[in-house]
């Protein structure tokens, strides 16, 4: 094989791949040698080694040994003389089985440099409950890297709720099942920012190439590019080109799709296509399930360090918007206490986490609540605080009084003047009395858990 044999080759392929397909990715192809059944090409940039040896590796293979040389395959490399790639290394060969998966993948991350993940959140440190147990059963699917079922998956919901984390959990767990996928996960800011680079630098064809190559494209925080028409516009075809291709897409958002501001309507359509799951505000049995985890977490870290009864339960009550904070607040602890070596109680507790407590204190009043539980149920308001003892009355007075004690920071005393003057004594029976009907009577936890949701929305 020479390279004069190589230009009247390239003759044949002119007529077989079209003209403007050979002068984009064919015309460039150097021929270098031929070697133990081995076509070896130079390539000016993995990119367009990549795409020959996806599109036209198997017709140049064929032109090749029906010119009479031996070739089992085709090997593209990087040439030596490239300003982007100083020495020559190996970009693709075909046929794709004889690639090594290790080779595949390393030059597939080298030319997409995918956002680092965080090696704490994997599945197993994800705490499941009933506000988020949809999303992580949705993402537990998806993770298994089998035929896509729903495409795109949309994770939402507030600050600090959990969809980073299960983003970096699908993404980990794609890369354990399935190594052999190409699994590309970074932020919308990302995304925007290599679009204006390709923009800047004339490499749009090589950004097309790299995001439409991936398996899995997973893009975190979505509404930061609402707004920024020409970006929306490459993410809508970027989009479409890989729902075409049945390559899975997984996207989260801060809100449900169709509540983004500024996001183009095609946009949205495409995102409420598939399965959008929102991930509700924890509750606090989640809460403290969280603390509970990371409390075992820190036991290695701390092995001396105790830590008193309630002070888990008062921060799960104390601390309800956002786990990260929860979690910061409990990582705060634990540092200042091995520093002072004391227990945490209630008293450092109070003391160490003063500010964070203030800025988490409720602002929901006895009589809000009053007013909502008298609502509910549609009974007076009058009949709550009233002296009446009917059960269609004292169930309701009592539920006022449990979301009292949870959702504000009154004492017992002071929950029971605005209950008509009672004694906390009933009070403390009323809570007691909530408390212990939540694990056997589902309708009244049902009623607790909506007049709470309804409260604190």
């Amino acid at each position: 094989m020479t390279q004069e044999k190589w230009g009247q080759l390239k003759i044949g392929l002119l007529k077989t791949v079209g003209q403007n397909n050979y002068t984009t990715w064919i015309e460039p192809l150097e021929f270098e040698q031929l070697q133990d059944g081995v076509a070896i090409f130079n390539v000016p940039t993995n990119f367009m080694g990549n795409y020959v040896s996806q599109n036209f590796a198997d017709v140049i293979l064929y032109e090749l040994n029906t010119a009479g040389a031996n070739v089992q395959r085709v090997t593209f490399r990087v040439s030596a003389n490239s300003t982007a790639n100083p020495s020559p290394r190996l970009v693709s060969e075909a046929p794709k089985a004889d690639v090594s998966t290790s080779e595949a993948t390393i030059s597939t991350g080298d030319a997409l440099q995918a956002a680092p993940l965080d090696s704490r959140f994997t599945f197993d440190t994800f705490v499941v409950g009933k506000p988020n147990e949809l999303a992580h059963a949705a993402a537990r699917r998806v993770s298994e890297g089998g035929p896509v079922t729903f495409n795109p998956l949309v994770l939402y919901g507030g600050v600090g709720l959990g969809k980073t984390h299960l983003m970096h959990a699908i993404a980990w767990e794609l890369r354990k099942r399935k190594p052999e996928l190409n699994v590309l996960y970074l932020s919308a800011e990302q995304f925007m920012y290599r679009f204006v680079q390709a923009l800047r630098e004339r490499k749009m064809m090589d950004f097309k190439f790299l995001f439409r190559s991936v398996d899995v494209l997973m893009v975190d925080d979505v509404q930061f590019i609402a707004g920024k028409d020409s970006t929306q516009e490459e993410f809508f075809h970027t989009f479409n080109a890989l729902v075409d291709q049945n390559k899975q897409i997984i996207i989260s958002a801060d809100r449900a799709p169709g509540e983004i501001k500024d996001l183009e309507d095609r946009v949205k359509s495409r995102l409420q296509c598939g399965l959008v799951v929102d991930l509700h505000p924890t509750d606090y049995e989640l809460r403290l399930g969280i603390l509970q985890a990371k409390v075992q977490q820190y036991r290695d870290a701390y092995p001396g360090l105790e830590i008193a009864n309630g002070v888990l339960e008062f921060l799960a009550q104390r601390i309800s918007t956002n786990v990260r904070v929860l979690e910061g607040a409990l990582t705060r602890l634990f540092a200042f206490a091995s520093l002072v070596g004391r227990e945490i109680d209630m008293e450092l507790t109070q003391d160490c986490l003063a500010d964070v407590l203030r800025a988490s204190e409720r602002k929901i009043t006895v009589e809000e609540i009053q007013r909502k539980v008298s609502d509910y149920y549609n009974i007076r308001l009058s009949d709550i605080i009233g002296p009446k003892r009917l059960r269609s009355y004292a169930r309701p007075r009592q539920v006022a009084m449990y979301l009292a004690k949870q959702l504000t920071s009154r004492s017992l005393p002071e929950i029971g003047r605005r209950f008509g003057g009672r004694d906390h004594t009933t009070v403390m029976h009323g809570v007691k009395r909530i408390e212990e009907l939540k694990g056997i009577d589902g309708q009244i936890a049902e009623d607790v858990e909506i007049l709470r949701r309804a409260l604190e929305a």
